[in-house]
């Protein structure tokens, strides 16, 4: 599959760059002064928000909704939307299905497209829950909500999730885990071919983009893996990894400043930003994870964290720079010119 760019670009002061009916000389000094303008935004290695708003701020009717995957630092994210809310004017909402089951019925899925795109007193509004991808245009809805996701490298995400059902986190540590009092290791599991640690339990990222298809929920399926790409690559603003969170949030912040103005600095010196920590977790050995990796089902998840990964890093690499081991998000990099018929 080919991969489209994902570079996002904003109408921000494009007429400052040229006088409409300028002379040539006159359209050199515009352009002097937008390069100038430029590079001083740059040195503050900051974006400045009255130039940055990919979303005027009078324009509430946006929605958000982040279908986050268990255990890929949902938690801490999410927590950081919480905090910015009243903040940046938005609403956050938690979308509670019974049992934590990611596949609703038809006759919710209606109900949730038309919550979501009627009301109005909730907008603007970020949506996030354990539910996976459902596409609104099979309902009608003219104006789509923006999808964001978050993925986990698919071993280290079914060992956090193992440990957190044995032990729980920092986030509720007194609250009793489904699996409590199980003192059996991951490696111990493996070993002794356990279900909780079978490798069918590595099929989730891939449903939880694919959508509510039947198939998608196949495990194993070739069909839903690429129907999961095809999700995340024209139906998602920006998808990012565990791994490199605070990248995510830096460009979120870049490119919604309307919810994300704030969440960088937050996410560095919050209190709440590696708030939720799975407990008593123990490395898997060299032995486990080769064992994992012969199964197809790795495979084929670790087949699409590594596509989800690499459009990030392309993503970010056209919206960055980075000098002395940092990254600083790039200014506006775009003008407009020869602009016709001129103005009297």
């Amino acid at each position: 599959m080919a991969q489209p760019s994902s570079a996002s670009y904003t109408y921000q002061h494009g007429q400052e760059a040229l006088q409409h009916g300028s002379s040539p000389a006159a359209t050199i000094t515009e352009r002097a002064i937008a390069k100038h303008e430029v590079r001083e935004i740059e040195q503050r290695h900051t974006v400045d928000g009255s130039r940055s708003d990919l979303i005027p701020v009078e324009d509430d009717d946006v929605v958000i909704i982040y279908n986050r995957v268990p255990k890929t630092a949902s938690t801490s994210f999410t927590n950081i939307a919480y905090d910015l809310c009243a903040k940046n004017k938005y609403h956050v909402l938690h979308i509670n299905t019974t049992k934590n089951n990611p596949v609703m019925s038809l006759q919710d899925q209606v109900r949730f497209v038309k919550n979501i795109t009627s009301w109005k007193e909730m907008k603007p509004g970020f949506y996030h829950g354990h539910v996976s991808f459902l596409d609104f245009a099979k309902f009608g809805v003219k104006k789509k909500p923006i999808y964001i996701n978050v993925i986990r490298d698919p071993i280290e995400r079914l060992v956090s999730y193992y440990y957190f059902l044995r032990f729980g986190d920092d986030y509720r540590p007194g609250l009793r885990r489904r699996k409590q009092g199980d003192k059996k290791t991951f490696d111990e599991c493996v070993a002794a071919g356990g279900s909780d640690c079978a490798p069918e339990k590595l099929w989730l990222q891939i449903p939880f983009f694919c959508g509510h298809s039947s198939e998608c929920w196949n495990v194993g399926s070739r069909w839903a893996l690429e129907q999961a790409k095809y999700n995340l690559i024209n139906e998602y603003f920006l998808v990012g990894v565990t791994e490199e969170l605070e990248d995510f949030i830096m460009l979120l912040e870049a490119a919604l400043p309307r919810f994300f103005r704030g969440a960088t600095e937050l996410y560095r010196t919050g209190k709440k930003s590696h708030l939720r920590k799975t407990t008593e977790k123990k490395l898997p050995t060299k032995e486990t994870i080769a064992k994992l990796q012969q199964s197809e089902i790795w495979k084929m998840e670790n087949e699409f964290y590594e596509f989800a990964l690499e459009q990030f890093q392309f993503v970010r690499a056209h919206a960055v720079r980075e000098k002395d081991g940092e990254l600083y998000i790039l200014a506006q990099n775009f003008f407009y010119e020869k602009i016709y018929p001129k103005s009297n």
